[in-house]
């Protein structure tokens, strides 16, 4: 690259970094992927049921991680409707199984149909009700490629914690909903659900044994890797 373009590409840098991507381009990133029927029709329900489902962008990203680490077997903390659940199938190897938690069992009923409707094997899939760390604590350790929350904002770090037990060396870990529409990165928002989920950023980025990134897509997933020994 000559100078003068070289000039001009940190310019053009130093504006993005300045004023962040513009709506339309970050509006063209999540919708990137697309969706079917089976994943509006689950988002609908959530909409019914009140459940806050992950974006398309961070739907799209945790299948890319789920292919990414050749996942077999997954937990999901926080069914939901099946948005997120779905999303990890999607990239998982054909013979993966999802272990799913969530305290609601109406919302693993409407995940179940998602499931089934997008003709995923009844085999592929784990649902289980009940309050997430009383059910991760009984899984067993270092059997997990992936593991995503999008549970009680307050319970994330023990639910790295528990996650860090869970994962292979190698194995991911991801946290939904991150950003919350500003309020992480507002220093003036001082309520515990922020500040339970600055002190999840903080454990995250200050572990030595984790390498990790905090995505911008949809309302922010923090995503870090179990470093190989």
């Amino acid at each position: 690259m000559g100078t003068a373009a070289a000039h001009h590409s940190a310019d053009h840098w130093e504006d993005a970094i300045a004023t962040g991507i513009d709506p339309t381009s970050w509006a063209y990133a999540e919708d990137y992927t697309g969706e079917d029927e089976v994943v509006t029709g689950a988002r609908a329900s959530a909409a019914d049921s009140g459940v806050a489902p992950i974006g398309p962008g961070a739907a799209a990203a945790l299948s890319l991680l789920a292919a990414g680490v050749s996942a077999k077997a997954v937990v999901e903390i926080g069914t939901g409707t099946g948005v997120s659940g779905l999303a990890l199938l999607r990239g998982m190897r054909a013979d993966g199984t999802l272990t799913t938690v969530d305290i609601d069992a109406e919302n693993q009923r409407l995940a179940r149909k998602t499931f089934l409707d997008a003709g995923v094997a009844s085999n592929r899939f784990r649902l289980i009700a009940g309050a997430g760390l009383d059910v991760v604590t009984r899984l067993t350790d270092g059997h997990y490629d992936l593991v995503f929350c999008d549970a009680d904002r307050r319970e994330n770090t023990a639910y790295l914690h528990e996650a860090l037990r869970l994962l292979r060396p190698g194995g991911i870990v991801a946290f939904a909903g991150i950003l919350t529409g500003g309020r992480v990165a507002d220093p003036a928002r001082r309520d515990p659900d922020t500040m339970a989920l600055r002190d999840l950023i903080r454990a995250v980025r200050d572990d030595d044994n984790l390498v990790s990134a905090l995505l911008p897509t949809s309302d922010g997933l923090l995503t870090a890797a179990k470093r190989l020994k």
